[in-house]
């Protein structure tokens, strides 16, 4: 049986494949959507299977904040070329967007996640089929807090969430705080988040430093923690010195403008660094 324009294009919209794609798929299902989405969905699945050695370097990182909730999410594929395709962003959106209404607890939860046109991981493996590249999701993060924010760098390759240990925090403030996340990529908020594993390797490395440099070994602990409260200064948010004003940490940043005011989370998702 013959198939309209406006079928294909229903079936495109549905599944996010290409109008030949979509054309062969309708004619080999008689005209049957459901048979036409399964077709177009093994077609997917053929491709991912085909392409499972190859790296998604490249990708879109979105995030979005509301009410008290945020959530960060980067699909990933082969090519920058896919990754700037408005239809990758859309579905990149499309997914963030289904995190955001549902609140799913892991990345498993998030591509399980029901919606109109199919799953969440359905919906990735139509856009596998349809672009011919491998796709996965590579990072879903999210955060709650009295109040929250999201910052999505230029480009769509970065993305911080920040939450706050107060309600309304003014709006610059806290973009400030999400640019300095993405600025400076702080491993934690405090020193005393820190595993101590992560301390104990900067004291070791410190204290082997100075056996290098000839530092008599009476001193050595002393010079390593000294190597370590630098470490903490580089690495902690509240103790980094804020990138628009180096005379001022975070901490004292957020003070001068709320005495009570301080970071309770963040989350940086880069597929750059």
């Amino acid at each position: 049986m013959a198939v309209t324009m406006a079928e294909i294009q229903h079936l495109r919209k549905m599944t996010g494949a290409g109008m030949m794609d979509c054309k062969n798929a309708l004619n080999e299902a008689n005209g049957n959507f459901d048979k036409a989405v399964e077709i177009i969905r093994k077609k997917g699945q053929a491709v991912a299977a085909k392409r499972e050695d190859r790296e998604a370097s490249e990708g879109c990182v979105l995030a979005k904040a509301q009410g008290n909730y945020a959530a960060v999410v980067a699909l990933q594929c082969e090519t920058d070329f896919v990754a700037k395709n408005e239809e990758f962003i859309a579905l990149t959106q499309l997914i963030l967007d289904a995190a955001i209404d549902h609140k799913p607890e892991t990345l498993e939860d998030l591509l399980n996640i029901q919606l109109p046109n199919g799953t969440v991981s359905q919906l990735i493996m139509d856009k596998i089929g349809a672009t011919g590249e491998k796709m996965e999701l590579g990072y879903f993060e999210h955060i709650s807090a009295p109040s929250v924010v999201s910052y999505i760098h230029m480009g769509n390759k970065l993305a911080t969430l920040v939450g706050f240990n107060k309600e309304e925090v003014a709006e610059d403030i806290a973009k400030d705080v999400a640019m300095q996340v993405a600025a400076m990529n702080p491993i934690s908020v405090t020193p005393d988040t820190i595993p101590a594993e992560v301390k104990e390797k900067e004291l070791e490395i410190a204290r082997e430093k100075a056996r290098e440099a000839g530092k008599p070994e009476n001193l050595l602990d002393r010079i390593a923690e000294g190597a370590l409260q630098k470490f903490y200064k580089e690495s902690t948010l509240l103790q980094q010195e804020y990138v628009k004003d180096n005379k001022l940490t975070i901490d004292q940043y957020l003070k001068q403008n709320n005495k009570d005011l301080t970071v309770t989370v963040f989350k940086r998702v880069s597929l750059n660094a």
